[in-house]
């Protein structure tokens, strides 16, 4: 059985033999594309919720950060401009991720840290947008944050650039006290 196919103006009779090796040809190179793209292995987190649920909890922009790998617009977001002492939690499940005193204004629209609090967040290999970048997420729910640059100030020469959506703020006069 021979099948016809116009390519623009070019006509070409393919047979079955060579429609499986056109399709092998495109699946692999589908395959391979997917290799490339953001996708992420599965991962328990402590604070898991069905995607319904993730979007009935957030807002469509928090949302499309933190469960889509997603970015907001560069000057965006209110927490670039904060200036308070406190705590920058995760907006997904209020973990405490980065500190004030780490803020630093880096010029590129988005709120950027010297580090984390250790152990709140977790790293992992973003192959997207035609490049390796070291992603930064929520180690309690998952949720994307930003990136890890090495371009930052000391003393750790790191650039934590996040996301402000990806981020609620409390205020230092609002933190329960350490007991």
């Amino acid at each position: 059985m021979a099948v016809t196919i116009v390519f623009g103006s070019e006509v070409q009779a393919m047979n079955r033999r060579n429609i499986m090796i056109a399709g092998a040809g495109l699946f692999a190179g589908l395959a391979t594309r997917a290799q490339f793209a953001n996708a992420k292995p599965a991962r328990k987190f402590e604070v898991a919720y069905s995607d319904a649920e993730w979007k009935r909890r957030l807002t469509a922009r928090q949302y499309y950060i933190l469960r889509e790998q997603g970015t907001e617009r560069p000057f965006t977001s209110a927490l670039l401009k904060e200036k308070r002492v406190g705590l920058y939690t995760c907006a997904g499940c209020a973990l405490p991720v980065y500190r004030s005193s780490d803020k630093f204004d880096s010029g590129t629209g988005w709120p950027s840290f010297v580090r984390a609090i250790k152990g709140n967040v977790g790293t992992s290999v973003d192959r997207s947008w035609f490049s390796v970048r070291t992603e930064v997420h929520c180690r309690r729910c998952g949720g994307h944050l930003g990136h890890v640059f090495d371009d930052g100030p000391p003393p750790t020469g790191r650039r934590h650039c996040i996301n402000g959506d990806a981020m609620d703020f409390v205020p230092a006069k609002r933190m329960p006290k350490a007991s």
